[in-house]
């Protein structure tokens, strides 16, 4: 019939649209414009694929893996990402913070000591390098795979926002302390030492007096490699800023370097000569793909997880500041899928996990990328190394690839400069901040990231366990309500800084009752004190009044129950609870809420709520909160109407209550609210 041409004519757009929103490239490719963007992404693209090279094989040394597998790192993850990415200017890949995240976890499940062999007729033991680095590989792999497979999950439940709850100061802390890691991790490879690295809690400590107790071995030819290189490196990245604006692209330093130590270490025959240790064998062509070793799942579930959540959070915060500069938009969903997919399908070619870097991604945007395509053309020009070029490589030495690390964590080390910026603006993110940075130094990178995260999330609680509780007033002629403004005379108008739930009811009880019992004392405002019986405890100078007075009123009100007071003149007759910052309130808190505007209307003040939003109020109404004496004309939309009506009343009933005159609130509402 009609209605199923109609059901089908609906549902084909929308079939459409989330074929699209999963592959976004069927999205952007078909509008893709060769004339505008084709040289544009090529260039940038060429520009980055050549970063790749050495980044890549440099951050397989942190992961402790052979440099051959941070190219296919390169490689894989960044074609995947080409169909499913919606960032156009991330350069997916290697990843100085994963990298050594992902070397804790081969260091940790595959440490030299299991591979120890005997050497033939002797009772000398040496590692077997071959077997060791095969087993890291699985490893590294089945953690790539695990961590893949959890951000596809993430992103198909619509779980995108994850990444809100690592602030910017966790993050940045996080990825500090991490750099702090790669630093000890590579030191060994300056100096040529060779030193175990050490896993688990505060194995940066033991690693670090390891490596000062070896550095009497120091190998000098190792360590003038690794010298000349960071003298080279640092100054080349200098000239390179300096004169950036007039090269239509940067000097490719970190390659010209790579490719010039490779040519002096073979023409000078530094491995036979010197015993400086190269990179050694790199296959030329590529692997096959095979399944990851399922068995090692358990093992490696925490760092799987760790590595898919900071890896999201990197990702997607260069992905997002980006868009904003160029005027699109960034989907966290997609792009938890789309990362998931680069890490899960790449681990299934032996890569190691991946997100973007920040070094890669500026230098795609400031060539001039344009789109995704870019990420393609980098990638091919890794694919060709791979296939052609990669046993050209083997005479590298090692040093230099750790100098690269090291000068490249330079900007990471600038984050410390966020500990004096924090201390001026906000002193609780400055606590997130150290507290982040020193459990991710003392504890092992994954544990720390609990830890942190955990930290960050109390501070939350914290912060709606002590929010501020305030007083309003009127803004005289206008429809304004603020703090310290003078009263309305007769309304407490209490405001809230944090949504009221169970944590904190409590709490918005007392500071409610705090609030009242000040008008009591007189300390707002001494005209206002009527209260007979207890103004003889101020019949001294109130500025002056000692603590022992303070004591006995206190004690004096803690014997008085708000329904005794009725024997007093009382001088607030109504009470509007502004609501508006509550985006949620739970039984706990309805029952509060039901408390006050009994205890209230026993001494026959009158309770308003006010600004409820509308789930607020479904939620009252699911929690059986309205009823005979709480009916729904106790809510107003905003303040104002509240303290309109309550002197609507006042007017009507024309109350003998103690208040200032007439004339006084007509002034002060005349502009919105003309008296008859």
């Amino acid at each position: 019939g009609p209605s199923d041409v109609q059901g089908r004519t609906c549902t084909v757009p929308r079939l459409k649209r989330s074929v699209v929103g999963c592959l976004p490239v069927l999205y952007w490719l078909p509008r893709y414009s060769i004339w505008d963007y084709g040289m544009p992404d090529l260039i940038s693209g060429i520009s980055v694929g050549i970063m790749h090279l050495p980044q890549g094989m440099a951050y397989a040394l942190l992961a402790s893996l052979p440099p051959v597998f941070g190219l296919y790192t390169s490689l894989y993850p960044a074609l995947v990402y080409f169909f499913f990415g919606t960032s156009r200017h991330i350069s997916i890949g290697t990843f100085a913070v994963l990298s050594i995240m992902v070397g804790s976890v081969t260091e940790r499940l595959a440490p030299d000591r299991n591979f120890l062999v005997m050497l033939n007729g002797t009772n000398l033991t040496e590692v077997n390098i071959t077997a060791r680095d095969s087993y890291r590989v699985q490893v590294a792999a089945a953690t790539t795979v695990l961590g893949g497979l959890i951000q596809v999950v993430l992103g198909l439940v619509k779980f995108g926002f994850v990444g809100t709850y690592l602030s910017e100061p966790l993050v940045r802390a996080y990825t500090t302390a991490a750099a702090a890691h790669a630093v000890v991790a590579v030191i060994a490879q300056l100096f040529g030492l060779s030193t175990t690295r050490f896993s688990g809690p505060l194995s940066l400590v033991y690693t670090l007096v390891e490596v000062c107790s070896k550095l009497p071995q120091t190998h000098l030819p190792t360590l003038a490699v690794s010298g000349v290189s960071m003298v080279f490196l640092i100054a080349a990245k200098e000239i390179n800023s300096a004169i950036s604006a007039r090269l239509p692209v940067p000097i490719p330093v970190e390659l010209i370097m790579i490719v010039a130590a490779t040519v002096i270490s073979s023409y000078t025959h530094l491995n036979g000569n010197y015993t400086i240790s190269v990179v050694g064998e790199i296959p030329s062509g590529l692997a096959a793909p095979r399944l990851p070793d399922a068995s090692l799942f358990k093992e490696v579930m925490g760092d799987a997880f760790a590595l898919a959540i900071v890896g999201y959070a990197i990702s997607i915060s260069l992905g997002k500041t980006f868009a904003l500069k160029h005027g699109y938009k960034v989907d966290s969903n997609q792009e938890l899928v789309a990362l998931g997919l680069s890490n899960a399908v790449g681990g299934f070619f032996q890569c190691y996990a991946v997100c973007s870097s920040m070094s890669r991604s500026l230098i795609q945007e400031s060539t001039g990328g344009k789109t995704q395509m870019a990420g393609m053309a980098s990638a091919v020009i890794v694919l060709v190394t791979v296939l052609k070029l990669g046993p050209l490589f083997q005479e590298l030495p090692k040093a230099v690839l750790a100098a690269i690390v090291f000068v490249n964590l330079k900007g990471m080390f600038k984050q410390y400069y966020d500990i004096i910026t924090l201390w001026r603006s906000s002193k609780v993110d400055l606590v997130v901040w150290l507290v982040t940075w020193v459990s991710t130094l003392l504890f092992n990178l994954d544990m720390g990231l609990g830890a942190s995260i955990t930290f960050a999330v109390l501070t939350v609680i914290f912060r709606t366990q002590l929010p501020k509780y305030s007083v309003l007033g009127h803004v005289p002629g206008t429809e304004e309500v603020a703090q310290s403004v003078r009263e309305v005379p007769g309304i407490t108008i209490f405001h809230s800084s944090a949504t009221v739930y169970f944590a904190n009811a409590d709490l918005y009880l007392e500071a409610l009752k705090g609030k009242v019992w000040e008008y009591l004392k007189g300390s707002k405002d001494p005209d206002c004190a009527t209260l007979g019986a207890m103004s003889e405890l101020q019949d001294g100078d109130t500025t002056t009044l000692g603590s022992s007075s303070e004591d006995t009123l206190s004690r004096e009100l803690d014997k008085v129950s708000l329904g005794s007071l009725g024997k007093w003149t009382w001088d607030i007759h109504s009470i509007i609870l502004d609501l508006s910052t509550a985006n949620f309130i739970d039984t706990v808190a309805i029952k509060t809420m039901r408390n006050i505007f009994h205890d209230f209307g026993e001494i026959d003040v009158t309770v308003y709520m006010a600004g409820c939003q509308m789930s607020v109020v479904e939620q009252l109404e699911l929690g059986g909160f309205f009823s005979e004496s709480i009916t729904k004309g106790r809510l107003f939309a905003t303040v104002h109407d509240a303290v309109l009506h309550c002197l609507e009343v006042m007017d009507a009933s024309d109350t003998s209550i103690h208040i200032y005159s007439t004339s006084h609130i007509f002034n002060i509402f005349q502009s919105s609210h003309p008296l008859p």
